[in-house]
């Protein structure tokens, strides 16, 4: 038995060595389900590496469809267009949540290899679930109820089971911002979407952090350093990360050992990005998480050793993960559509931000603007994060996302 175990040990790398060279300058192909941002900026490195890929997305203008090897445009909910999609493909991955989950459990059965697994994005995909995870599996996160339907949740503010205020989440298909509104008064309820929701009590947050995991099929994992969110107030999407946070190590260290049990708990393989507030009292609880390359790890692409794509697509392969350090304190600035703007869109002044030293705009190809619509990032480099953190806030100031 030990000599058995000490050959598989000797010749796991060459296996794992000939089973990755199908995919450098090879035929294996790498598939992405979603041609938005998150997948365009995921072709940076599998062009570097000479990659093969194939993404599907219901979009024919995808920011995605220019950088891969073949472009499929096709409806991601839809389970035999994802079926026919991924059994051309030697692996699976995912840039956005809203795809068919049942399809992804028949392809692992026909031995693609899916990541996120399925098991995986059927609980996340499912924000009543994905609490009920939490709890199940002793992981801190606000307290909440459940219900079937909003006529349920406004039976039981009459009857005094639930006090305003409190934090209304739609069961399914929330992200940036949508699905997500804190109902202070009896209008606000009547506001809200119809369906299965939770109403979660109202945390007083001191700040929102992210962190996020990476692992890989033979679970090694890896964590980048925790970040700190600024909201914005109406919108409810991110409007600046700073990486590091501005915690104490006390903190980020309580931050990051949660995060890990997150990431074995769901045995997953990839990035998890796991969002987390920080009370007013000190403690540190989970929102919510996404299986997938996230908005809190684009700094990474200036600011770290090894990016969030990179990492994603290293654990993909069963690769060595890269350092996950900063080589620099660095902010990311959502760019976003200005209010009272739709339709083809102009980078008003852009001019004036790419004379800043530091300064790294992304724009991510989309080419018709509304407001809110998140259309690219800016990330800041600087040895010192608050003069970062000051650029940040001049770049927010100076260009505008408007149309022609």
């Amino acid at each position: 038995i030990l000599y058995g175990f000490f050959l598989i040990q000797k010749t796991y790398p060459y296996f794992c060595q000939k089973n990755i060279m199908g995919f450098f300058s090879g035929k294996h192909i790498i598939g992405i389900l979603g041609g938005g941002q998150l997948g365009k900026m995921l072709l940076n490195t599998t062009h570097q590496w000479d990659i093969k890929t194939k993404v599907l997305d219901p979009n024919a203008e995808a920011p995605a469809r220019i950088g891969c090897n073949h472009f499929v445009q096709g409806d991601l909910m839809d389970y035999q267009t994802v079926i026919d999609f991924g059994k051309e493909v030697d692996i699976l991955t995912i840039e956005i949540e809203n795809v068919n989950p049942d399809a992804l459990a028949t392809l692992e059965q026909q031995g693609v290899k899916v990541y996120p697994q399925a098991r995986v994005l059927k609980v996340i995909q499912n924000k009543c679930h994905q609490k009920q995870f939490y709890q199940k599996n002793k992981i801190p996160t606000a307290p909440f109820q459940l219900f079937n339907s909003k006529e349920d949740l406004k039976d039981a503010v009459v009857r005094g089971l639930i006090s305003f205020p409190f934090v209304w989440k739609s069961e399914s298909m929330g992200y940036d911002g949508y699905g997500v509104k804190i109902v202070r008064t009896n209008q606000n309820l009547e506001e809200v979407n119809e369906g299965a929701c939770m109403a979660e009590e109202l945390v007083d947050i001191d700040k929102e952090l992210g962190i996020i995991v990476c692992r890989s099929p033979k679970g090694e994992t890896c964590c980048y350093p925790c970040v700190e969110m600024e909201f914005h107030p109406e919108a409810n999407q991110v409007e600046y990360v700073l990486s590091p946070a501005r915690i104490s190590k006390e903190v980020a260290k309580m931050a990051e050992e949660i995060a890990l049990e997150v990431s074995k708990a769901f045995r997953h393989v990839g990035l998890l990005a796991v969002e987390l507030f920080l009370t007013k009292e000190g403690e540190i609880w989970v929102n919510e998480v996404a299986p997938r390359p996230h908005n809190s790890g684009h700094y990474s692409i200036e600011a770290s050793y090894t990016s969030q794509f990179e990492q994603h697509i290293r654990a993909l392969l069963d690769l060595p993960l890269g350092n996950t350090a900063n080589k620099v304190a660095g902010v990311m600035v959502n760019l976003v559509g200005k209010e009272g703007h739709k339709g083809p869109v102009h980078y008003k002044n852009i001019e004036h931000i790419l004379a800043i030293e530091g300064v790294n705009p992304h724009i991510y190809g989309k080419k018709e603007t509304r407001p809110f619509r998140k259309m690219g990032h800016i990330t800041i480099v600087n040895k010192e994060l608050s003069v970062a953190r000051k650029i940040a806030e001049d770049v927010k100031e100076t260009i505008e996302v408007i149309t022609k």
